[in-house]
Parts: C-alpha cells; structure tokens; sequence
C-alpha cells in the first residue's frame, strides 16, 4: 500500500481518530464533558440542570466510579463534576486535572443542586442532552452517536451551533474502507512515523494504568486472582494484565488510557495483550507498532456494523483484535489473521453488556483468551467452518454477520438489560 493512495490516509486519520487519551469511563466523561461545555455556554455555574440521556448510556454509567470525585457514581455525579470543576476544551480529558478543593465542592454541589435524570426516547443509541439553568437563563449541548459529537449548543433558546448528524459515524473517516486484508497491508506498509506518536502514548498509558492496577486493589481483583490461581505463564500474564487495568479503571483509577471506538476497556484489551506479548520475548519496538496497528484496526472493524454501544460487549471484539495483533508478532499474515478472527469471534460472541463495572475484567480476561484460542486452533490446523453458527465462508462475511447479530438481533436483549437495571431506579 503507498502513501498516497486514498486508502493509506483513511487507515491514518482512523487510527488517529480512535487512539486518544480518555480519563474515566467514557459514558460518564462525555455527560461531564457536556456538562462543563454547557457551564460554560451560561458563563456561570448552574443552579439547576437537567440531563436526558438513552438507555445505554443510563448502562454504562450506573455502577462505575468517576476519577477525581473522591469515589462517586452514577449520572448526576458526572454531570455535578462536569459543571463545578471540568474543562470544557479538553474532551475526554474533561476532568483530568480536578483539584481536591473541587472535589469536595463537587460533593457540596450534588446535596444543593437540583439535578433531574430524564431517559430520553431518542432514535440515537447514543444520546444526551444537557440544560443548565441560572435563574432566567439556559444553556443546551446535545450529543449524540458518539461521545463528544455535539450536535447543537443552544443559550437561551439562540442556536450558536447546529450540526445535522447524518449517520452514526458522521463526522468520522469513512470506515467502509476498511477490510481484514487491506488492514494487514496497511501494517506491513505503513510509515511508522505517520502512527507512532498514537501508538507509543497508547503503550505507555495503557501499560501504566496495568501496572498500577497490579500495585493496589480495584474492584473484584480479576487480574490479580488470574495471576496468583493460574501462575505466571506468558498465556495468563496477557489475560491478567489486560483484566487488571480494567479493574483500576473501572474503580475510580486517575490514570488515562488510550481508547478504541470510544472505550478505554475495548482500547486496553485490543492492546495491553500484544505488548506483554511483544516484551516478554524481547521482540523489535517496530514490529510491536505494527502488530497494535493490526489489532487496533481489526478492533475497529469489528465494532462499525455492531455500533459504539450495544448489548453485544465490546471487549469481544477488542479480545479478537488482540489475537490479531499477537499472530502478526508471531510472523502470520492475512490468512493466519483472518482465520484467527473466524474461530476467535465464534467463541465469545454471545457475551452481553450490561455496563461498565467491576465484572468488564473478567469478560476482557475471557476474550483475551478466545483470541488466543483462535490463533491456537488455527496454529494446530483447526478451524470453524462455513455453517457453524454465525461462521460463514470469508472473514469479511463472517464480520457482518456479528454486526448483524449484535445491532439488530440483539436490539431487545439490549432493552430488556436496560429495564433490569434501571428497575430499581
């Protein structure tokens, strides 16, 4: 692939479009992030606010702790810090640098403030909406499809930005390009200077938050519990490693990770497996680039026909990534990659989300694993064949196949997970 075919930018700006820094959970950052660009849009802070958001962000910011608010949960903590302390320029970063005067501000705000949670009826899976108020005066900032597409900032009723959102990856590089094959070309061709900046800041964040996960508790342990039942094999460590950074991250750890479609748990799995990989057998710092290139890109393929929420867990794509990544350590090219994918994607493709918490650790470890089993099976001259299950002849028809499923099959599994856990509410 040459640099100036049109294909060879597309593989570029998605790798730069997806690989970027996030502090916390990216369901609640985005309501923050929306939060602070609304305080901001008022020119004060609000006395009064009201959020509607869709079902699926209601999911994934239910149960998991919010960085930089001394351990809060749930939608009106990330809306509350959002307001009283975030950045409103720094997207995924909204609340990277929160003071801990704003911390105990933020807390001070929630017992004041009223703020009223609405389950909006949107047609968009992802969808919020933030009004602010300050006696008279209001503010709006709605996002929707994904997290920080602002669709419309409204003050007082006065438009100052509309955007007509045409598809859910509007405003994003056309992904129809994208295909198993042309992925590994890209790999092999790339110019590493045009994605090592990316690349580099997704090893060090990524690794970082893993290894800080190790050093303390988080949540249910996964990683840890990985490690001291099963040993430190080569196999357990790219589970565990994976799994111990989403136990820091989804238990209120304030270190970034580098994201994939939107998550920083799907960004860690697709990544943090390859690396440990890539290290433990002292394997060249470019080929490594080039294997994150695979398993980052695949990723992604993967998740455009599923959508960035689903009932369908993310990890699963991410955890085929990762075997993706890891064959093309071990010298497999398309056709290992691309039967790796088959037999990876029809073991864990059932596994379902219902949001983001303590348990993502041990679906990533799960993952993880049916990745590597579908590298191992096709290493041992095994495979699923066309006609089993979702397996359909050709990996490209194979990927649709799981979008197909995990869009539209599993729309009312996703309504039903939303009604249990919000019955409560």
């Amino acid at each position: 692939m040459k640099k100036d075919e049109l294909i060879y930018k597309q593989y570029v700006q998605i790798l730069r479009e997806e690989l970027r820094p996030a502090m916390g959970c990216t369901e609640p950052i985005a309501i923050a992030y929306a939060s602070a660009k609304a305080r901001s849009v008022l020119g004060k802070t609000p006395d009064r606010i009201l959020i509607e958001v869709s079902g699926n962000i209601i999911k994934n910011v239910k149960s998991v702790v919010i960085p930089h608010t001394g351990g809060l949960r749930g939608i009106p903590a990330a809306v509350a810090i959002g307001a009283v302390a975030g950045d409103e320029n720094a997207e995924f970063e909204v609340i990277s640098n929160v003071t801990s005067e704003q911390i105990e501000a933020t807390k001070a705000y929630l017992e004041s403030t009223p703020i009223e949670v609405k389950w909006s009826d949107s047609s968009h899976i992802f969808d919020l909406k933030v009004v602010v108020y300050s006696e008279e005066e209001s503010a709006v900032v709605h996002t929707v499809d994904y997290h920080t597409n602002i669709i419309e900032i409204k003050k007082n009723d006065e438009i100052i930005y509309q955007h007509e959102c045409l598809s859910e990856e509007d405003g994003l590089t056309d992904r129809s390009c994208m295909s198993v094959e042309s992925i590994v070309d890209f790999a092999e061709s790339v110019d590493l200077e045009d994605v090592r900046v990316a690349l580099e800041r997704q090893i060090k964040c990524n690794m970082a938050i893993a290894e800080e996960g190790l050093k303390n508790n988080f949540g249910a342990n996964i990683g840890k519990t990985l490690l001291a039942s099963r040993g430190d094999s080569i196999q357990t460590k790219m589970r565990a490693y994976a799994a111990v950074g989403s136990d820091a991250r989804m238990n209120g750890c304030e270190l970034p990770v580098v994201i994939v479609s939107g998550s920083g748990n799907q960004g860690m799995t697709a990544s943090i497996p390859v690396i440990v990989y890539a290290r433990e057998y002292g394997l060249d710092d470019d080929l490594l680039l080039r294997a994150l290139v695979v398993s980052n890109l695949v990723t992604t393929h993967l998740k455009t026909d599923i959508g960035r929420l689903s009932a369908y867990c993310g990890a699963v794509s991410a955890g085929v990534g990762a075997g993706a990544g890891i064959a093309y350590l071990k010298g497999g090219r398309y056709k290992v990659i691309a039967h790796t994918i088959v037999n990876a994607a029809a073991v864990t493709s059932g596994i379902i989300c219902d949001g983001a918490k303590a348990s993502c650790a041990a679906k990533i470890a799960s993952a993880v694993d049916a990745g590597l089993l579908g590298l191992e099976m096709y290493e041992n001259g095994n495979q699923f064949l066309g006609g089993d299950g979702i397996v359909t002849k050709g990996v490209e028809k194979t990927i649709k196949n799981i979008g197909r499923l995990a869009r539209y099959g599993m729309a009312e599994t996703d309504k039903e997970i939303i009604e249990i856990m919000t019955c409560d509410l």
